[in-house]
């Protein structure tokens, strides 16, 4: 297993393919949540609202798992462990921005709660696999 995601599954994050993030409850069991998500070149970037299971989770502990499928063949994947290197409110309105227009077409994000603080996370890859088209596993 690598350590970076690949090049040839980079195109995943130009697409509106979902991510399922999965963070560990305070109790020690997993919880998983679909979400959007981009990629900055070295880190994957989630967005949340301050205060929720995700994010209190991903604060207390950075240790995440994520998947994304291709949602143009659901046989080709990319899987990771990582760790959440960086947490923070800066720049994540316009973040939460970028992520609507790529998976709704809006320029806003229109759910948006009121009093809601939107939060950035930086997600580093640690353990990468990846599942190609032929359903065979590359690394």
């Amino acid at each position: 297993m690598a350590n970076e995601i690949p090049t040839n599954f980079r195109d995943l994050f130009n697409k509106r393919a979902f991510a399922h993030l999965a963070t560990v409850m305070k109790d020690g069991t997993p919880q998983v949540t679909p979400v959007w998500c981009d990629f900055d070149g070295t880190h994957v970037i989630l967005n949340s609202a301050k205060g929720r299971i995700k994010d209190k989770n991903m604060r207390r502990n950075p240790n995440v798992a994520i998947s994304i499928q291709d949602p143009e063949n659901p046989y080709r994947y990319l899987g990771f462990r990582g760790k959440v290197v960086e947490v923070t409110e800066n720049g994540a309105d316009a973040h939460i921005d970028s992520l609507s227009k790529k998976y709704t077409g809006q320029d806003k994000y229109t759910n948006r709660q009121p009093g809601e603080v939107r939060v950035m996370y930086k997600v580093r890859p640690e353990r990468v696999w990846t599942m190609e088209r032929n359903g065979k596993p590359s690394k």
